[in-house]
C-alpha cells in the first residue's frame, strides 16, 4: 500500500509523549492503515528540503516553511496544515506558485483567543499582577498605590474586527463599555449589529480608554500600531496585544510606556519570539506579559486539532478542506492531478 506520508510538529507532543489535544483526535490518524505519522525532531524551526521531499503532508505548530523548504525538483509535500489560525510562519504566495495548499484552524480559535483578551482586559484594569505581587511580599499597606480602573462607562477599541475581534465585541457587551473598532474591510452596519460604532484610525487611538489588537499580519498591517498612533492615545489609556507583535513597532510601544504616555499594556505576543530576557518590556510593573500561549486550554487544543488535523483528513481522502488559506492553489496542476486522481 502506497501510504500518505504525514509529519507532525513535536510542539504538539507533550513530554509524556502524549498530544497536547485530545488523544482520540490523534488516533484517528495512527489507527489507519494508508497513513504513515511521523513526529517531527524537537526544537526544529524550519521545514527542509529532505522535508518537503518526504512528507505529502505536515501538520505545523511554529515550524516555518519558506520558498526554501521547497525549492527542489523532488518535491512531494501538498499540504501544509497550521495548527492555529496565523499562518505568518509559511510563505503561502511561494506554497501557491509550488502547488502546495496551506489551511488554517480560523473558526477553532475564535472563542479561546476573544476569553484570552477578556482575561488580559481585566487583569489590566483591575491590576492582578502587581498587587499579586504586593500580597506575596507582604505589602498590603500598598493596596491604595495602585487603584484599578472601572470598566463601566469606559470606551474599549478593537483594532481588526474579523472572526476573533467581533466576538470579542460581543463578549464585552454585557460589561457596559461604549465599543469602538477599526477595521477598513468591516461595514458600519455589522459592527452596529454587535453594539459597536466604526471610527477611522486616528479617532479610535484618541477615543479607546483600551485597546485591543487583534487585527491580522500583513504588510498592510505591519506596524501598524507605531509612535504616531501611539501619540495619539490617552495617557491613562491601555494597550493589549493578542495578534502578533509586529503589528506593535515595539520600540515605539517601549517609549510610549517609559515615558508615560499611555497607562500600561498587556502582551501575549512580541515582535521576537521567544522573546529576549533583556527586553524593557519583561521589567515595567505596569506590562503583563504572557507567551503567546494565555489561550492555550484544553478547548481550545482541541478545537484546533480537530479542524486541523480534519484537513489532512479530508485532504488525504481527495475531498476539499475548510479552511483554504489561498484558494489559487486548487487551480495548480499539482492539486488539479492529485483530486482528480
Amino acid at each position: 500500500m502506497n501510504q500518505f506520508q504525514i509529519a507532525i510538529s513535536a510542539d504538539l507532543i507533550t513530554k509524556e509523549d502524549t498530544p497536547c489535544f485530545d488523544e482520540a483526535l490523534l488516533k484517528e490518524f495512527t489507527d489507519r492503515p494508508d497513513f504513515s505519522v511521523t513526529i517531527l525532531p524537537e526544537g526544529k524551526k524550519d521545514i527542509t528540503k529532505q522535508d518537503a521531499c518526504t512528507y505529502d503532508a505536515l501538520y505545523l505548530m511554529l515550524e516555518n516553511l519558506s520558498a526554501e523548504s521547497v525549492s527542489t525538483p523532488d518535491l512531494r509535500l501538498k499540504l501544509a496544515a497550521r495548527h492555529g489560525v496565523g499562518f505568518d510562519t509559511v510563505d503561502v504566495p511561494v506554497m501557491t506558485s509550488q502547488g502546495i495548499m496551506v489551511t488554517n484552524t480560523p473558526n477553532a480559535v475564535r472563542r479561546p483567543v476573544a476569553t484570552m483578551a477578556v482575561t488580559l482586559l481585566l487583569a489590566l484594569s483591575h491590576k492582578l499582577i502587581i498587587k499579586h505581587q504586593n500580597t506575596r511580599a507582604g505589602q498590603w499597606a500598598r493596596n491604595a498605590d495602585h487603584m484599578g480602573v472601572g470598566l463601566t462607562g469606559k470606551t474599549l477599541g478593537v483594532l481588526g474586527a474579523g472572526s476573533i475581534g467581533s466576538e470579542i465585541l460581543r463578549m464585552m457587551k454585557p460589561f457596559d463599555m461604549k465599543l469602538i473598532a477599526c477595521d477598513p474591510h468591516v461595514g458600519h452596519d455589522y459592527l452596529h449589529s454587535l453594539g459597536a460604532k466604526k471610527v477611522d484610525s486616528d479617532a479610535f487611538f484618541a477615543q479607546a480608554d483600551f485597546v485591543i489588537v487583534a487585527t491580522s499580519l500583513s504588510a498592510e498591517t505591519l506596524h501598524l500600531v507605531n509612535a504616531d498612533r501611539l501619540k495619539l492615545m490617552q495617557r491613562h489609556a491601555s494597550l493589549i496585544n493578542i495578534a502578533r507583535g509586529s503589528v506593535i513597532k515595539e520600540s515605539d510601544l517601549i517609549h510610549a510606556l517609559r515615558s508615560g504616555q499611555i497607562s500600561g499594556a498587556a502582551l501575549d505576543v512580541f515582535e521576537q519570539e521567544p522573546v529576549s530576557l533583556d527586553n524593557p518590556l519583561l521589567s515595567m510593573d505596569n506590562v503583563i506579559t504572557t507567551s503567546h500561549s494565555l489561550c492555550w486550554t484544553d478547548e481550545c487544543f482541541d478545537n484546533i486539532a480537530r479542524d486541523g488535523l480534519g484537513s489532512i483528513i479530508s485532504f488525504a481522502d481527495k475531498r476539499m478542506p475548510k479552511f483554504v488559506v489561498d484558494m489559487e492553489v486548487v487551480k495548480h496542476e499539482r492539486q488539479v492531478t492529485w483530486f482528480s486522481e
